[in-house]
């Protein structure tokens, strides 16, 4: 298959196909190598990862332009992934050796008093990973880094639509010394080998970042295994009339256009205290006019353009039809290829795509409110969430909102796709499947095993 520039359409690569012989094959490796290595010393598996960081901090500018040719992620935005890519990496290093269990007192009930023992996490086998395109260096890493942390052998299959930048990292920890058969990778197109490959008795987990009927699909075909799944989301932020307006603004734009919109975390709806709604709303304008849209190989732009024209036209329909229905159109609203610019609306009826679904996309709504109450109201009649966010002076005010917002995180006084790649990441409600976040991810990752020694004679 050809993979594409979806900015300029020209040919970039052109990656093998899998079918399920493919997929039966690497799952054969996958479980061959398990058997091998699922005792190596923690000290290895973490040289392993540390190596990978420092080779790709040498070749970051390389990954940083695969990133952007293929994604069409501003050169800028790219670089600044690959910095969080060897930061995931390097956690992932560091939580190798940490990965440790308890002393059980068997002592605590009668029967027990000649026992001692302990528990420790032990790799579950072979895990299926399957990654987006959005971030498609990171969110492999976040994938592989605690797989290979915990003592797991690894399918891969990263996005059709952006292999590239996954299959430089994987060659980069085989010029690291990777194992063969550790990490596997199939590309192509996930319904001529996808069944197979999730479905297979030898695969211990899958897990899964991307959106929620692909998700469907995986859950029906997996069977008895574990999954951990991050199925996107429609963030809310809300602004109160105490907060540090210019603050509120500069980091909703931020959040709302980051990525092209094409962020699972990016900044969606935004509830802005009637009392400076107009100002908000008047600022936000006008800093939003200001963004770049263009190549994003050049380091001035801000938004370059969607994975595909397909994606761009779907949003440009999605505006279309909340202005048919009443929505004022603020800014942006213009289509040019695969580069749609960055929009914002308001008056957007309740049950319109771009309040009820996640948008993918740099568009945004914005609501006016006379209650905090109200405000958590609205923002929690999504059906999934991840983060949300408040901006405000007031702790009290902070807590309230942090309390009773039905998301997995919420950032104060800061866009709601601010992530920490070693904090617990992943869906509310009923995008809740799991935990990424380094640290969080390798538990995922293992299982509990408990040894029992009965000194009695």
């Amino acid at each position: 298959m050809t993979i594409h520039s979806p900015y300029d359409n020209n040919e970039l690569a052109r990656v093998a196909c899998a079918d399920n012989e493919d997929a039966l094959r690497a799952i054969s490796s996958a479980q061959s190598a398990f058997a091998r290595y699922r005792h190596q010393p923690s000290k290895d598996r973490a040289r392993l990862l540390q190596d990978t960081a420092r080779l790709v901090e040498s070749r970051q500018e390389s990954f940083a332009c695969t990133i952007s040719m293929e994604t069409g992620k501003p050169i800028t935005a790219a670089r600044k992934e690959v910095r969080r890519c060897i930061n995931t990496l390097n956690l992932a290093a560091e939580e190798a050796i940490r990965l440790v269990g308890e002393t059980i007192r068997f002592d605590s009930f009668e029967g027990g008093e000649q026992r001692v023992g302990y528990y420790e996490h032990v790799p579950l086998g072979v895990v299926v990973a399957i990654t987006p395109f959005n971030d498609p260096l990171n969110l492999a890493a976040h994938k592989l880094g605690p797989a290979l942390a915990a003592g797991n052998t690894v399918v891969l299959k990263p996005s059709q639509q952006a292999p590239l930048s996954a299959l430089q990292l994987v060659r980069a920890l085989v010029d690291c010394g990777l194992e063969p058969g550790k990490v596997n990778v199939l590309t192509g197109y996930a319904r001529d080998f996808g069944n197979t490959m999730v479905g297979h008795k030898d695969v211990a987990m899958v897990t899964y970042t991307g959106g929620e009927a692909s998700a469907e699909v995986i859950a029906k075909n997996a069977g008895i295994k574990k999954l951990a799944m991050e199925l996107g989301a429609n963030s809310p932020v809300i602004v109160m009339d105490d907060c540090d307006i210019e603050r509120a603004v500069e980091a909703c734009v931020s959040g709302s256009y980051s990525a092209v919109g094409q962020n699972c975390i990016g900044v969606q709806r935004i509830y802005v205290h009637r009392n400076v709604y107009d100002t908000f709303r008047a600022k936000f304008v006008r800093q939003t006019r200001q963004l770049k849209v263009g190549d994003p190989l050049l380091d001035d732009t801000d938004l370059g353009p969607m994975i595909h024209e397909r994606e761009a036209i779907r949003i440009e329909n999605w505006v279309k039809e909340a202005v048919h229905s009443g929505a004022n159109l603020l800014v942006g609203g213009v289509r040019n290829g695969a580069c749609y610019h960055p929009t914002a609306l308001d008056n957007v009826a309740q049950d319109q795509n771009l309040t009820c679904h996640e948008a993918f996309g740099p568009v945004v709504s914005l609501y006016p409110f006379d209650s905090v109450d109200n405000a958590i109201a609205l923002a929690n009649q999504a059906d999934y969430a991840i983060h949300g966010a408040v901006f405000t002076s007031n702790i009290n005010t902070a807590h309230k909102v942090s309390r009773e917002l039905d998301v997995a995180g919420v950032m104060v006084n800061d866009s709601t796709d601010y992530r920490l790649d070693a904090m617990p990441f992943g869906g509310a409600r009923r995008g809740s499947m799991g935990r990424e976040g380094v640290r969080f991810a390798i538990k995922e990752m293992t299982q509990t095993k408990v040894m029992c020694i009965n000194l009695a004679n």
